[in-house]
């Protein structure tokens, strides 16, 4: 019986290829999106996981206050890493002391890399529970020894044994191999982690990191922790809260203690998906994108079940003659229901294989675009009972309202003729059509105001020219040692406009500092600045606008005690003219000039108060302003050659400013590339249906066609006829999109201090664009019915 019931469901998708291609066509493409998406929130729920004790795992946070706005903060004072791991052993298994994850210069021989790393305490690979290859988690005990992800080891050594060979780091330590450990996984915070050095050899290497050890209020590294099975981590993050602020005021800091600093644990499962803070409290993060696309997926699958139920059960109803004969001949009602049930099944059953196929092409190139190593789940069994399940289920549900509604026809009045379709059987199919184009238009809306937040912020002036501009890390001192010979040979060569030294690069602040006092400095004030040291050439190489006083002069021997402030600094201090004001900070500047706001950090965020500084000593990055008159890569090249004569053991490696600024925006990009295509699915997705319900329609009012024909109805009435009922549903789901996308995309916005508006043309150019599309996708088949033979369409069977 079975095997029968499967060949006359082959029969009838073969004999209706187009209704059939439509229905396949759509679900398998509303599937794909489904996967695509729930591939990419597994990915993102699944970060860090790797961790076996990933549950246990937290991270030192502090909440600082400044003039009554609570700032969460990860950078931590040294001190305070020594505190937890003496006092609180009761609590936590390990406390790990960690820099920063940054580039340094490994070199073996002749072969040079730039690769990332920490310097991190002796417990911190068992902390990460790492995977060895070779060697084992206790490698880092001895102080000059180092542990290789699998990849470093294998690009310097290639197949060779790595391990006790000697390698140096930022061509100053030497360290030897004591482990290899496996690369950490794409969705995991430590990805990045090439190598880890010991903290002992950390210490050993900078004279001022000995006054660190007991300075409480330098906050320059981080601090990772693992509780012990059972501990509580609100109790103890209530207990550990002031213990900051006890070493300040033991260390007589009122500077430091003005800031009210309450420190407290962030556990693992949050570092992804809730990092965001307001008012002290977690408030969520990029959380919110998986809800996003979530609902999204659901919605675009949702779209394609609408198509497949929608079409089923319009096209079933030209089967009532099929279930008269059927009923007469003896087939019992049960055997119509399943007949129809099959059917349907077996449509979704083979869009869920195609959409596998679609998802396997689609892969790599999402996988670009969202910054993924996704893979197809091929050996779950739940992804395979889940695709399956699901594509059973929707056949059953899409299949249902036929199988059950035409098996109760009676055969009489069907082979009558006199059987006729309810007068409201369209209006459920008309129902899910405004629910079809109310999705779509407000995915439509959401990517438009997406795409734009991110160009409003891009055009955002930024207070310095950034075309042409290169930045360098120096990892070495060579070149800060022979900076003034290494300037004047690229003068001369032509390559360069001009040179400077930096602490921080252009687009990112790595130092901020407090305690300044000015002229009217209210007692309860809380300072804050981005603190830059430069040299004297950084404005005219990053070519900042002066808009009061003068820059830097290198022989003006007073500059060295000179300030350079931006317009929010000089608002901040309350000073209408801050030329010539004097700034107490352990000794006297004087403010010499005031520049226009540069945009340094977060381009969505208000310009931070900032002063730069004149130092000898404190840079790590060389900033180049191009010749523009010499093309850039004659113009690196000779920078190149230069750089070698000077620094012959670093490697040679440049990032241009305007890129850099640009990846600040990567995130919101990749949102909205990757929601515009889904909106592009959801929209074929929904035309697909709107097609095969015209070509329905179209087939339903042929003899009503050919009768207005013959009674002198012109192709461009009928076209209209045909046409209005479905203008009239998509204005129908614009009335309901419209509202509700400036809902959800407002209140978006308002995550953002520096925002696009709402602007009306937005929600105009969508429902225009909605209803032009509504009439492309119905006009062929309105025009090819209008266009008909009155005489053919007329004929009896």
């Amino acid at each position: 019986m079975i095997r029968n019931y499967l060949k006359i469901a082959w029969r009838n998708l073969v004999k209706n290829k187009a209704h059939t291609l439509i229905n396949i066509t759509g679900l398998s493409v509303g599937m794909a999106v489904a996967i695509l998406i729930g591939l990419w929130i597994w990915d993102e729920l699944s970060y860090n996981k790797n961790y076996d004790n990933y549950d246990r795992i937290v991270q030192v946070w502090q909440n600082q206050t400044f003039n009554g706005v609570i700032s969460p903060q990860t950078a931590m004072p040294m001190p305070l890493g020594y505190k937890l791991r003496e006092d609180f052993k009761q609590d936590f298994k390990y406390t790990i002391l960690s820099t920063w994850t940054d580039t340094h210069i490994i070199s073996y021989g002749d072969k040079k890399l730039t690769k990332t790393g920490n310097y991190m305490q002796a417990e911190a690979p068992d902390l990460l529970t790492l995977k060895m290859q070779k060697g084992s988690r206790s490698g880092l005990a001895d102080p000059s020894s180092i542990m290789l992800s699998a990849s470093l080891a294998k690009a310097i050594f290639g197949d060779a044994d790595p391990m006790l060979k000697t390698i140096k780091i930022d061509n100053q330590w030497n360290v030897k191999v004591t482990g290899v450990y496996e690369d950490m996984p794409h969705n995991s915070d430590f990805r990045d982690l090439g190598f880890i050095a010991p903290w002992d050899l950390y210490m050993t290497t900078m004279s001022w990191l000995k006054n660190a050890r007991t300075r409480w209020g330098n906050n320059s590294w981080q601090i990772f922790a693992q509780l012990k099975p059972g501990v509580d981590i609100d109790n103890t993050s209530a207990k550990i809260k002031n213990v900051k602020l006890d070493g300040l005021k033991a260390q007589g800091d009122s500077v430091g203690m003005s800031a009210k600093s309450a420190i407290f644990l962030h556990p693992m499962r949050k570092w992804h998906l809730y990092s965001e803070f307001k008012d002290g409290f977690n408030t969520g993060g990029d959380i919110k994108f998986v809800w996003m696309f979530g609902i999204i997926g659901v919605f675009v699958l949702l779209l394609a079940c609408i198509n497949f139920m929608n079409l089923s059960t319009a096209r079933s109803e030209k089967r009532a003659k099929e279930v008269g004969i059927r009923k007469t001949v003896g087939s019992l009602r049960g055997q119509l229901i399943s007949q129809f049930l099959i059917e349907s099944v077996m449509i979704s059953v083979f869009a869920f294989l195609i959409s596998l196929l679609l998802v396997q092409l689609i892969l790599p190139w999402f996988n670009t675009v969202a910054d993924k190593t996704m893979h197809m789940l091929w050996g779950n069994i739940v992804f395979w009972l889940m695709g399956l399940g699901f594509s059973i289920l929707t056949g059953l549900i899409a299949g249902s309202y036929p199988a059950f509604y035409l098996s109760s026809f009676q055969p009489v009045k069907v082979l009558k003729g006199t059987f006729k379709a309810g007068r409201f059987a369209a209006i459920p199919r008309k129902v899910l059509v405004v629910l079809q184009f109310t999705v779509s238009v407000t995915l439509i809306i959401g990517t438009i105001i997406v795409f734009r937040q991110v160009q409003h912020t891009k055009n955002r002036p930024i207070g310095y020219d950034r075309t042409g501009l290169v930045q360098m890390e120096m990892r070495t001192d060579e070149i800060h040692k022979h900076f003034e010979a290494v300037r004047n040979d690229l003068l001369k060569s032509g390559a360069i406009i001009e040179m400077a030294e930096s602490g921080s690069p252009l687009t990112a602040v790595y130092s901020n500092n407090s305690g300044l006092n000015w002229r009217g400095k209210p007692a309860d004030l809380q300072d804050d600045f981005a603190t830059i040291t430069v040299s004297p050439e950084f404005g005219k190489t990053a070519q900042w606008k002066i808009i009061e006083g003068r820059d830097f002069q290198r022989n003006n021997v007073a500059d060295s005690s000179g300030m350079i402030i931006n317009e929010t600094a000089a608002r901040f201090m309350n000073f209408s003219h801050p030329v010539g004001e004097t700034i107490d900070w352990g000794k006297k500047f004087k403010i010499i000039g005031v520049i226009k706001d540069m945009v340094m950090s977060s381009p969505y965020e208000p310009v931070k108060a900032s002063i730069f500084l004149l130092d000898k000593y404190d840079f790590g990055l060389v900033d180049i302003r191009l010749n523009p008159k010499m093309g850039a890569h004659d113009a690196l090249t000779k920078i190149e050659a230069t750089f070698k004569q000077y620094a012959p053991g670093s490697p040679f490696e440049f990032k241009f400013t305007d890129e850099e600024y640009a990846r600040k925006f990567s995130n919101e990009e990749r949102i909205g590339k990757l929601a515009g295509f889904f909106t592009l699915l959801a929209i074929f997705i929904s035309c697909m249906g709107l097609f095969g319900m015209a070509s329905f329609m179209a087939e339903q009012r042929t003899k009503e066609i050919g009768v207005r024909k013959v009674l002198g109805a012109s192709v461009f009435s009928l076209w209209q006829l045909m046409s209005k009922d479905f203008v009239i549903l998509v204005s129908i789901s614009l009335l309901i999109a419209i509202p509700t996308a400036y809902y959800f995309m407002h209140g978006w916005l308002q995550d953002y201090k520096y925002r696009a508006d709402l602007s009306w043309w937005i929600f105009a150019m969508t429902a225009l664009g909605a209803i032009v599309i509504t009439l492309l996708t119905v006009s062929y088949q309105s025009i090819k019915a209008a266009l008909m033979n009155p005489v053919k369409s007329l004929k009896t069977e």
